[in-house]
């Protein structure tokens, strides 16, 4: 899951980002509505978490602005207002996809991400399968011939983008560019190492394996 931040208090914006992180998701993170908008015009992020009080342009207005795009990001807006019709507003007016006041919950916030998450417009198989593989993602539970594996949120991440494809290679790039933020460059070592410890968890090392220039692939 591609997760943007927009907000303009720092330590905030870090502390979710670094959270976030921790739970499996690629996040970006942004301080200013029009930076906001840019970025959401340039990537095809998931959810954007908008806080309504942001400099340069408003979180209102990016909002509005984003609704008009096809196929807009699911909108999870923050605000200090705790007063509920300032969170009907957000909206019905605004067009959000739910809203969070602060001062929040970060167990609440995930959830709710999540939750975002799941109202896609192609939902997803709840089971998939490929070859000995069973994954539930609902669930984040994933086995191999029976046997239970215990995934950490970017290994899972990683085979469950692996098992999607169903066989057919997934460019190293791609996997940076779905799983990991925008600090994180194609030449590191971080999708390899996943891999690595995948493979060593699945319990056999050919499971996973490497067409040269194309990328990572499920074997049958």
């Amino acid at each position: 899951m591609r997760v943007l931040v927009a907000e303009d208090h720092r330590v905030l914006a870090r502390a979710v980002a670094v959270g976030l992180r921790r739970e499996a998701m690629a996040v970006d993170v942004t301080h200013t509505g029009d930076a906001a908008e840019r970025m959401c015009l340039l990537t095809a992020y998931d959810v954007l978490i908008l806080d309504r009080d942001l400099p340069v342009m408003s979180g209102d207005e990016v909002c509005r602005r984003l609704r008009e795009l096809a196929d807009p990001p699911r909108i999870l807006m923050l605000t200090a207002a705790g007063d509920i019709t300032d969170r009907v507003y957000g909206l019905t007016t605004l067009g959000a996809d739910d809203y969070l006041p602060k001062p929040f919950d970060f167990s609440e916030l995930v959830a709710r991400i999540r939750a975002l998450s799941r109202r896609a417009p192609t939902p997803r198989s709840p089971v998939m399968r490929h070859g000995g593989i069973t994954m539930d993602p609902s669930r984040r539970e994933a086995s191999i011939e029976g046997r239970p594996l215990a995934l950490t949120p970017k290994e899972f991440a990683v085979l469950h983008l692996l098992v999607e494809a169903q066989g057919a290679p997934v460019a190293h790039d791609e996997i940076v560019r779905t799983l990991w933020d925008e600090h994180l460059t194609p030449q590191t070592s971080a999708v390899r190492a996943t891999v690595s410890r995948l493979r060593g968890k699945l319990g056999d090392p050919g499971v996973i394996t490497v067409d040269t220039g194309q990328g990572y692939r499920l074997c049958d």
